[in-house]
């Protein structure tokens, strides 16, 4: 399988053990979530649950940290 640019991103801060990084990228993310149900007029459903398969990704992440 192929790893996805959220994956070798977060292996990446995981290996540097830079948990401030991933909690940033978790913030940012569920922060695009935020905005993205606030608009009104256009469906945002597939980018809402893409963001939310990043958001699983980088708490594994910090589970790994966190180990």
């Amino acid at each position: 399988m192929v790893a996805g640019a959220i994956e070798l991103i977060v292996e990446g801060y995981v290996s540097l053990r830079d948990q401030a990084a991933l909690d940033e990228l978790r913030t940012q993310r569920r922060k695009l979530i935020a905005d993205l149900d606030a608009c009104t007029g256009i469906d945002c459903t597939s980018t809402i649950r893409q963001i939310e398969d990043d958001i699983v990704v980088i708490e594994a992440g910090l589970a790994r940290l966190a180990a």
